[in-house]
């Protein structure tokens, strides 16, 4: 075991193991979750499942063996969610061509990952900004799994209103809620796992939902989606703001995440600190063009793995264990695929309360941040896109910034981020006008 360095790190095979299991158990709720999102998109639900399961298996072991971190590895929160609700429903993209995009934008990034320019984003951009735009996709995720479970209903005098209480499948959503906000208040290892099963069990003695028939089989081809991205289609100039969006996020929602878990066990504050986090970066990077042609959607750091972290994990070897506890999903898709909607939905609400508390992280003092984020976290979900919060967030701190005249704070990383805004802007909102102008 001294590829993984254990006693250097001052660990041990079961330390690192008892870790992996915590980490495993605190993020297998992606597996259904992912299939379930991206089912939406008008993808093949079994076929997901064992695409993020695998995908989940090979980027894990991969990051553990090539950073040596206890960072596992999946199917992004919030970028699955832009996938299926942003591009291929709000702009009616197929979700061949939206995979092409992603394969695209995960390009890009490998390519400037094995370069300084992660490091010259880091030091560039506010950090206030990136969270304002993890705050953002929790917002927007949260309305996501409110609507989806019909929670959130749409009303033409009002455009949104609360959905019937007294629908059954309604109040499975709220018991999944209520169950994994106290799971979490109480820190319950695997509490989403936990909330989902208990909401499943219940719905499926009600009769709400139907009961699996089978619990294990042989896991199903990938065949249907495996390879059926369309990178040519999706290298059309109109979809351009959309590969922009995708690689923007995938690069703060890393480098957030990883900050994030390192800071717990100072994973990246050491000599070569700065080694093992450009690695990191390049796994997701790679990971993502691997996924994308699996056909899942873009994959990133587990901020869940934050918990393995505090169990003990401090070398690659957590996330290999991790990886090979994955393995075991594989064999129990009619379980997954059983598991009721509403009793998933609510992840999407958790996931973006915990994103939404990075609000507490910002520094309202200054006008531009107060602007920027404020205009980010609500333009989101009020207009279905990650697009459009994104661009609109960085033009305004340009702008106060700009009338402010404190010129020292736009450095080449703002203004470079703000013409790249503006061009998304128009070309999520004008599409006609922007197409007319590029003659395409």
């Amino acid at each position: 075991m001294d590829i993984f360095k254990l006693k250097q790190n001052g660990t041990t095979i079961k330390q690192e193991l008892n870790a992996a299991l915590t980490t495993f158990l605190a993020m297998l709720y992606i597996v259904p979750v992912n299939a379930l999102i991206l089912s939406d998109a008008g993808m093949p639900k079994e076929a997901l499942l064992v695409a993020t399961a695998l995908i989940t298996i090979i980027a894990t072991i991969f990051n553990g063996l090539w950073a040596n971190t206890p960072v596992a590895l999946s199917t992004g929160m919030g970028l699955n969610a832009y996938f299926t609700y942003s591009m291929v429903i709000g702009m009616q993209i197929p979700w061949q061509t939206a995979l092409g995009a992603i394969f695209i934008s995960s390009a890009i990034f490998t390519a400037l990952s094995f370069t300084n320019f992660r490091l010259w984003i880091i030091k560039n951009i506010p950090l206030d900004l990136r969270c304002a735009i993890s705050a953002g996709i929790g917002a927007f995720i949260c309305f996501i799994g409110l609507s989806q479970m019909g929670l959130i209903v749409s009303n033409s005098a009002t455009k949104v209103a609360i959905g019937d209480a007294s629908d059954p499948k309604v109040l499975v959503g709220i018991a999944g809620i209520v169950l994994m906000i106290l799971f979490w208040a109480l820190k319950v290892r695997g509490g989403f796992v936990l909330a989902i099963a208990v909401t499943s069990i219940g719905a499926w003695i009600f009769g709400i939902y139907e009961m699996p028939k089978d619990i294990v089989s042989m896991p199903v081809s990938i065949e249907p989606i495996f390879g059926e991205l369309d990178i040519i289609s999706a290298l059309k100039i109109s979809l351009l703001p959309a590969v922009l969006t995708l690689f923007v996020t995938h690069l703060f929602d890393s480098i957030g995440t990883l900050t994030g878990v390192g800071n717990r066990a100072n994973l990246f504050e050491h000599a070569d600190g700065e080694r093992k986090l450009a690695k990191n970066l390049e796994s997701d990077a790679i990971a993502s063009m691997a996924g994308a042609v699996m056909g899942t959607s873009t994959i990133t750091a587990f901020a869940e793995s934050a918990s393995g972290v505090e169990a003990g994990g401090r070398t690659g070897l957590t996330a290999v264990f991790v990886g090979m506890f994955f393995i075991f999903t594989l064999f129990f898709l009619p379980l997954f695929g059983s598991i009721p909607a509403n009793a998933i939905y609510p992840v999407l609400v958790m996931v973006g309360v915990l994103m939404f508390s990075e609000l507490g992280k910002i520094n309202y003092s200054d006008p531009a941040i107060c602007v920027s984020t404020f205009l980010t976290v609500t333009l989101m979900p009020l207009t279905y896109s990650i697009t459009i919060g994104l661009s609109v967030g960085f033009i305004s701190y340009f702008i106060v910034k700009l009338a402010l005249r404190k010129w020292g704070d736009l450095n080449l990383g703002i203004i470079t981020l703000a013409i790249i805004s503006l061009f998304a802007f128009i070309a999520s909102s004008t599409p006609n006008l922007f197409k007319y102008i590029l003659g395409n």
